[in-house]
């Protein structure tokens, strides 16, 4: 090979030997944030789109509706309230009505038990009134005695009668004298008691709960 040859050859092969220059790193990350941020943005933007469509629909929904009506259809619909409101006042009153009947019928018929049974009682108090004074004329020494005994047990049964159905006796012998209880009939001198105090029963008095049904007839002293 000639000298000229190898003149041609040598700068090619230094060229070759000659490494390219690196790019530097920070401009390839720059790069690269910048290809990502258009994708990153993205769903973002789409994110946002919903919420912004959603506002007109819920001011849509919030919106009252409005009717164009006639004005014989007004008519109609203002003579049909009317009729309503008259049905309902008119339903109020009967319903009405009916409860102050059911609360009065109810009463009534309370009334007309009680009353019933009182009458029925007052009737029976002159059968104790009678056992009491039949049991009244035994002496102390004929206490064995079967008829004694017999009417004892008829007055105990009756008297037992009257508390089932709540009949009570008025206790009054001792007691200060209470016109809203008592009937007086007679007044005595008796040191041995108070003023104003009953000296004796003659006949007795019974109550029915709070109620008098029979005035106790009584001797009052002092």
């Amino acid at each position: 090979m000639s000298e000229k040859e190898e003149k041609k050859t040598g700068p090619e092969e230094e060229a070759e030997e000659v490494p390219a220059p690196e790019e530097p790193r920070e401009a390839a990350t720059e790069e690269a944030a910048s290809e990502a941020k258009p994708e990153d943005a993205a769903p973002e933007a789409e994110r946002k789109e919903p919420e912004d469509a959603a506002e007109p629909a819920e001011a849509a929904e919030a919106a009252p509706e409005t009717f164009t009506v006639t004005k014989e259809q007004m008519e109609k619909l203002e003579a049909l309230a009317a009729e309503l409101s008259a049905q309902k006042d008119k339903y109020l009153r009967l319903a009405a009505e009916y409860d102050n009947y059911r609360k009065r019928t109810a009463k009534e018929k309370e009334s007309l038990y009680a009353d019933a049974k009182i009458d029925t009682i007052t009737a029976m108090l002159p059968v104790y009134d009678n056992l009491e004074r039949g049991l009244a004329q035994y002496k102390d020494e004929e206490a064995d005695s079967p008829h004694r005994k017999g009417l004892e047990m008829v007055f105990s049964q009756f008297k037992e009668s009257l508390s089932k159905l709540g009949v009570t006796t008025i206790d009054a012998a001792g007691k200060p004298f209470d016109p809203e209880k008592h009937n007086a009939v007679m007044h005595v001198e008796d040191e041995s008691l108070g003023e104003n105090t009953v000296a004796e029963v003659l006949q007795q008095g019974f109550l029915l709960g709070e109620k008098v049904l029979r005035f106790a007839i009584v001797k009052v002293a002092n």
